[in-house]
């Protein structure tokens, strides 16, 4: 039996179910359960669905959860192509078309909070709020983040060597924990909040040369990404940036330039991971932030 495998993590979790549709012309997994208003969660590498863990019975108890793994990610399928963030919203969309949902609230960290963000930006008719968990859109900002550790023990080199094709396939399978770990450990002030048993569910689901071929291919669309926000208006609907301490700042710019009717409320004590460091802070500024 696999124990990180979606059937079983699924066990862990009373009330939710896993689910798979085609849309878009992609096979999407993603997480029901709870019940109220929708709200999509969208995960962000180097992780899964499973990230949501912490907090999903906690919105579940007002609100009826999609919790989506992109195209490429864990067990969705992974395509060739499709990866800007644009395309990404597109396939959330065609699920929440087949799911019969008007508009919904929409949530993401990471890879997951552009993919949210573009959400909003192309559907606005379809979005009721818009959360932001820790990492903005990229835009031209990006090429401005330090390649080389200037003053700063964390810098952000992953970035750039997400941008390599085929050669972290080849160093990376059937050992992607060495950079998850490094990533969780080098991000969240406390690494004992993503456990051993966690990181052997995302180290799982990037294992393969197609998965990391995918997670790369998030990155690799950036250049697009950063001409198609240059296209988008400005958003009006009500949005709101949750971040630690660290992305306070970034949030604040990019909030200011891009969304209208925003607010940014830190974490504290907190690194990237967010919603796993401090689930119960984030969630009750999810849930305080959807009530009003």
């Amino acid at each position: 039996m696999n124990f990180y495998s979606d059937e079983s993590l699924i066990q862990q979790l009373p009330g939710f179910k896993n689910n798979y549709t085609t849309v878009n012309g992609v096979n999407l997994h993603y997480v029901t359960g709870g019940q109220g208003s929708p709200l999509v969660l969208i995960p962000g590498w180097p992780q899964t669905w499973w990230s949501y863990r912490k907090i999903m019975p906690i919105l579940a108890e007002k609100h009826s959860l999609i919790v989506v793994d992109l195209r490429g990610m864990g067990s969705s399928e992974k395509p060739l192509d499709g990866y800007t963030k644009k395309y990404m919203a597109q396939d959330i969309q065609s699920l929440i078309t087949h799911l019969g949902h008007q508009k919904i609230n929409i949530a993401g960290h990471d890879i997951g909070a552009a993919v949210a963000f573009s959400y909003a930006a192309n559907f606005p008719e379809s979005t009721d709020k818009l959360i932001i968990l820790d990492t903005p859109h990229p835009d031209e900002n990006i090429y401005k983040l330090p390649m080389m550790p200037i003053g700063n023990p964390v810098f952000p080199w992953w970035l750039a060597f997400n941008q390599v094709k085929q050669l972290p396939e080849e160093l990376l399978e059937g050992r992607y924990d060495i950079l998850q770990n490094y990533i969780f450990n080098h991000l969240l002030i406390d690494p004992e909040t993503i456990n051993e048993f966690d990181r052997k569910v995302y180290a799982e689901a990037y294992n393969n040369k197609a998965a990391i071929r995918s997670a790369n291919a998030w990155y690799q669309a950036f250049t697009e990404d950063i001409q198609d926000i240059k296209q988008y208006k400005k958003i009006t609907l009500p949005a709101i940036g949750i971040g630690s301490p660290e992305s306070k700042e970034m949030l604040g710019y990019f909030f200011s330039t891009y969304i209208d009717n925003s607010r940014i409320e830190e974490i504290e004590n907190s690194g990237h991971f967010v919603h796993e460091e401090k689930p119960l802070a984030t969630a009750l500024l999810i849930m305080d932030f959807l009530d009003h």
